[in-house]
């Protein structure tokens, strides 16, 4: 049980207790992971104290903390898809907007520290739209659709040395060669097509995993696992982008152990 988060445990007993109807013994490793759990949730020591009482306020107990970890967990994960997508159009007020909506009800302090994270790096973000310039402390490709935004709307890239740097480790991110990347670097013009280009290849090579994720899973559920290693054979007959190259390899190599 040690290598386990709280979480996983708390998962766990909830699935033996209030799903399975198991007997609820409160063992005092039990009552331990309760009271980790309920200060992990925002709870009270006392509150939690309380429920340990009897084994009905217990399973009230387990049954809250269990929600706040579901609830929480499902609304920082549907706000963060919604802000991603929106920061990729170029709407950061409305990607702040979802963690803010977050953080006005969320209670959990994990959730809300994500929820944080993921605000500060939109603001981070609003620097970059409004300057053009690179921030060293977000990664390239959380930068990449915003700068493409400013192309878009005819601002073009000032091709400072951090800018060129950029672009050259963005182009290698999906497999563009090193001539093609120097011959688009000659003017802002057409290092704004390559922005183009790189977050072009990301959409399409994303779009392309994905699919050929769901075929595979079906295919594996299904028991053909020859039809699903077929899938990840003919995408990485396709795929330029590294990574996504390498995402394929590992479910191909991963159904081979499924033998």
């Amino acid at each position: 049980m040690a290598d386990k988060s709280d979480s996983e445990l708390i998962d766990a007993l909830e699935q033996r207790v209030l799903r399975q109807g198991e007997p609820f013994e409160l063992s005092d490793e039990v009552r331990a992971l309760l009271r980790r759990a309920a200060e992990q949730v925002a709870l009270s020591s006392r509150d939690a104290d309380d429920a340990l009482c009897s084994e009905s306020t217990a399973t009230t107990l387990l049954r809250e903390i269990s929600r706040r970890l579901r609830d929480g967990s499902h609304r920082l994960g549907s706000a963060r898809h919604r802000a991603y997508l929106l920061r990729d159009t170029g709407d950061l007020d409305g990607a702040c907007r979802q963690m803010e909506a977050v953080l006005s009800v969320e209670v959990v302090p994990i959730y809300r520290q994500r929820a944080e994270s993921v605000l500060h790096e939109m603001i981070r973000l609003k620097s970059v739209a409004a300057s053009g310039q690179v921030d060293p402390k977000l990664s390239d490709r959380t930068q990449l659709p915003i700068l493409l935004h400013r192309v878009q709307q005819g601002q073009p890239l000032e091709l400072n040395e951090g800018m060129r740097a950029f672009l050259r480790r963005s182009a290698a991110d999906v497999g563009m060669s090193e001539a093609a990347t120097e011959d688009a670097l000659a003017s802002p013009e057409s290092a704004g097509s390559l922005l183009g280009t790189v977050m072009g290849r990301f959409q399409d090579a994303s779009s392309r995993l994905n699919s050929a994720l769901t075929r595979m899973m079906e295919l594996r559920d299904a028991g053909d696992l020859e039809g699903a290693r077929q899938q990840m054979r003919d995408l990485l007959a396709v795929e330029v982008v590294p990574r996504f190259r390498c995402a394929a390899e590992e479910n191909l190599a991963g159904l081979f152990e499924e033998v």
